[in-house]
């Protein structure tokens, strides 16, 4: 297993007291997905594995990048204002996504497609954000946009 990927990843838990099923099943999704495979690399740290911790502080995304034992490398804060469209698009997809699966079987396939469409748009403004401070590979960036997405959900509840 590379050296340059999120080995751990901590959430402000203060920020996700409230969330649904469905946001709670993301997120575990999503650091599953991490955990299995991603390509992380902060810019100027050449050995990893790393912690990250992610949380929200004054409107900002804030990732606290640290080694595995938790020693500091960098703390990276993104304003969210440019997130908030591709968010609040991507969670009205997956609420209707979330009801028809109960529901009405045949939108699944073309609100799936939507989501997947939003998700690599998200995943995109992370990526060119990110540009200088952190490279990190599309699935592993889909993967924490999904958490952005969850924290922004958890806040806002």
């Amino acid at each position: 297993m590379s050296e340059h990927r999120i080995a751990r990843i901590v959430f402000d838990e203060v920020t996700l007291e409230k969330r649904s099923a469905e946001i709670e099943h993301e997120r575990a999704v999503a650091i599953y997905d991490l955990q299995a495979q991603n390509d992380f690399r902060p810019a100027g740290h050449a050995n990893g594995p790393y912690a990250l911790h992610l949380g929200m502080r004054e409107n900002r995304l804030v990732l606290d990048i640290r080694t595995e034992s938790d020693d500091p490398i960098t703390i990276i804060a993104l304003s969210l204002t440019p997130f908030r469209r591709v968010v609040r698009d991507y969670q009205i997809v997956c609420e209707s996504y979330y009801t028809a699966i109960q529901q009405n079987l045949a939108q699944v396939e073309a609100l799936d497609m939507g989501r997947r469409s939003l998700h690599n748009e998200g995943a995109d403004l992370l990526r060119a954000r990110l540009e200088g401070k952190v490279e990190c590979d599309l699935d592993t960036a889909r993967r924490l946009f999904t958490l952005i997405y969850v924290l922004i959900q958890g806040s806002s509840a």
